[in-house]
């Protein structure tokens, strides 16, 4: 098995989840399973290029470490929920009120945020205000087979969210109309099953999910 961001080999990676699902976390990094579809959708695009403005929302450790190590603009942000402790250099940002210039980044990675967002479409209005044209965000979601998405605002009891959500602090479950709702935000909407595309080989070898969807944006237009 092999880690694309801390580019470590292992003989296994971890077991997670409840039940316990095989190779899920890198031993090293603690990489998961849409952190290396993350990143080896990055390598494959070029991205981030050097002097890039990148915008990365709720960072995870593995691909955070990275990104910073790159010669690009990399800013760090999430809410700052109290009871979290977060690494030195996150902002304070509220993803439906983003503190930044239109077209001021050219990449943006925003990783099962939404579904914590009661005003979701603001949030993705507010992403792609900030996208420059030509840029690309990464706009992951836990997503059901259902046509549509599943959300009660009045549902506000951490086990009913569990029970209906998948998660005590999500606010929905995306369906399919998640893509129409990016669209409706101005995005121009991509999506594609890597692990498919890659096969098994290299499926098995970076411990992706055969079945997980890379959601990508971009916005009309050409960058720098």
């Amino acid at each position: 098995m092999h880690c694309p961001l801390c580019n470590r080999g292992a003989i296994a990676f971890l077991p997670m989840g409840t039940p316990p699902r095989p190779h899920v976390m890198c031993p090293f990094c603690g990489s998961f399973e849409r952190t290396r579809m993350m990143a080896l959708a990055l390598q494959e695009r070029g991205l981030p290029r050097s002097g890039d403005r990148v915008l990365h929302v709720a960072p995870d450790r593995s691909l955070r470490s990275m990104l910073s190590a790159l010669p690009i603009t990399y800013v760090a942000g999430d809410k700052m929920e109290p009871g979290y402790t977060y690494p030195p250099g996150t902002e304070y940002l509220d993803v439906t009120a983003i503190p930044y210039p239109d077209d001021h980044f050219g990449l943006i990675i925003c990783s099962h945020v939404l579904e914590h967002v009661p005003d979701d479409g603001r949030a993705m209005r507010e992403l792609y205000r900030v996208l420059e044209p030509g840029g690309l965000a990464i706009l992951l979601v836990p997503l059901s087979a259902a046509a549509s998405t599943d959300e009660d605002p009045a549902v506000t009891d951490p086990v009913q969210r569990r029970e209906r959500f998948g998660q005590f602090d999500h606010v929905r479950l995306y369906g399919r109309d998640y893509f129409e709702r990016l669209r409706e935000a101005g995005f121009t909407v991509t999506v594609e099953r890597m692990a498919e595309r890659m096969g098994y080989p290299d499926t098995f070898r970076y411990g992706l999910k055969p079945d997980e969807e890379l959601v990508t944006g971009t916005k009309p237009g050409s960058g720098h």
